[in-house]
């Protein structure tokens, strides 16, 4: 018979599950409704224990990055609308959540529940590019997401943990085989070309892991898919060679603006939200900008640094590096391989699509990156790694 409290722990695991696994096709779904079920069932399951939650060694700068954020917004030329903007910071629990309720058996589950419902969502991607006329950059396959930016960030994180199931699996399943490609067709019709980076270093890295013969690979199936792609694609794999690309241009305006704000603002930055509003100011000495205003920078590092300040990057990069060096280790080590290679993937992937997009930024990413680098974690840890309060106190009377 079960009890009350391994009824909570199965419903939390199916909560974030499905979180995770819906927050490709609609935030309201995977956030508004599954990710804050778990996370009430969280806080239920940590009162009752009444003991401190166990997270991963990165939780720490994550949480020191949002406290700076508030710091931040505090101080900011809005504060209403810099602490109204870091509510997105909530998203963090998804990491002692993950811990919590995905342990063990359950990390590899979550894994497949995200694969499965990430290439529904792809197959609906393809549909649109094949058959609704999405198929130009006026009107690129967005899933049944609201942007297609969005749409590819979290296609290329859910291709990476596919091929880190195909390449690193213990047990072989078929389904991987049939996921990828359609993953891949899906996230190439969307012609974003940071995902498209993203990915494929993403996935070369977990090749090299594998055997640094199979660098090979990545590239031969990147020509091939340019010599079938239909000329829409082809045209914009070509602009990446394209110096007079405008959408490449304005990204160079974006930095050297956001380079002017960290100089101005370099302890705090302008405040969360904030850069558009201060944009038009800085725009006028570049003539050479496309945009008149842009919300985002469209580079995690500056604007973070920009939006956040030095310190609050630098802490960022604190946060990646250890995330990194963790994930690094747990593969090497081969614990749950398959788990751990999809976690650095996504970091490795995150970090280049980064470059060029504000993808940490992007609510639908930011969840499914957190769940992604927290699940390798999980997976080390049995079913009973937490003793409760109850536990401790009868070992306190022996």
């Amino acid at each position: 018979m079960k009890t009350r409290g391994s009824t909570l722990e199965t419903a939390g695991f199916v909560f974030i599950a499905l979180s995770l696994g819906f927050v490709q096709l609609k935030l309201q779904l995977g956030q508004g409704v599954f990710f804050s079920l778990a996370a009430i069932v969280w806080l239920i399951v940590a009162i009752r224990d009444g003991v401190r939650p166990q997270v991963p060694a990165f939780f720490l700068p994550l949480a020191i990055y949002a406290g700076l954020t508030l710091v931040s917004a505090a101080f900011s030329a809005n504060p209403l609308a810099g602490f109204s903007d870091s509510r997105q910071l909530l998203m963090f629990l998804m990491v002692p959540i993950v811990v919590r309720f995905a342990r063990g058996p359950r990390a590899s589950t979550t894994i497949d529940v995200i694969i499965a419902i990430g290439s529904a969502g792809a197959l609906w991607g393809i549909v649109e590019f094949a058959m609704l006329g999405y198929d130009n950059l006026n009107n690129r396959p967005d899933g049944l997401l609201t942007l297609y930016m969005t749409f590819a960030g979290v296609l290329m994180l859910v291709t990476c943990a596919a091929v880190a199931r195909l390449v690193f699996g213990r047990v072989r399943s078929p389904w991987p085989i049939v996921a990828v490609p359609a993953l891949l067709v899906a996230l190439v019709a969307t012609q974003t070309r940071n995902a498209w980076i993203g990915a494929f270093l993403g996935i070369t890295v977990l090749l090299i892991i594998r055997n640094w013969k199979l660098i090979i690979i990545p590239p031969v199936l990147a020509a091939l898919a340019f010599a079938v792609a239909p000329g829409q694609i082809q045209q914009r794999a070509q602009s990446f060679l394209n110096p007079s690309d405008p959408a490449s241009r304005d990204r160079m305006v974006m930095w050297k603006i956001g380079a002017d704000m960290v100089r101005d603002h370099p302890l705090l930055g302008v405040g969360p939200v904030l850069i558009e509003p201060n944009y038009a100011g800085y725009r006028q000495k570049y003539p050479d900008a496309v945009n008149a205003t842009n919300p985002h920078l469209h580079n995690v590092p500056i604007q973070i640094a920009a939006e956040r300040g030095i310190p609050a990057l630098l802490v960022w990069l604190w946060f990646i590096a250890v995330a990194a060096r963790d994930l690094w280790r747990q593969l090497r080590r081969g614990q749950a391989p398959a788990i751990a290679g999809a976690g650095l993937a996504a970091i490795v992937a995150m970090l280049a699509a980064g470059m060029f997009e504000y993808n940490f930024g992007d609510s639908e990413f930011l969840m499914l990156f957190l769940g992604l680098i927290t699940l390798p974690f999980a997976a080390t840890l049995g079913p009973h790694a937490e003793r409760t309060s109850a536990e401790l106190s009868a070992r306190g009377t022996r």
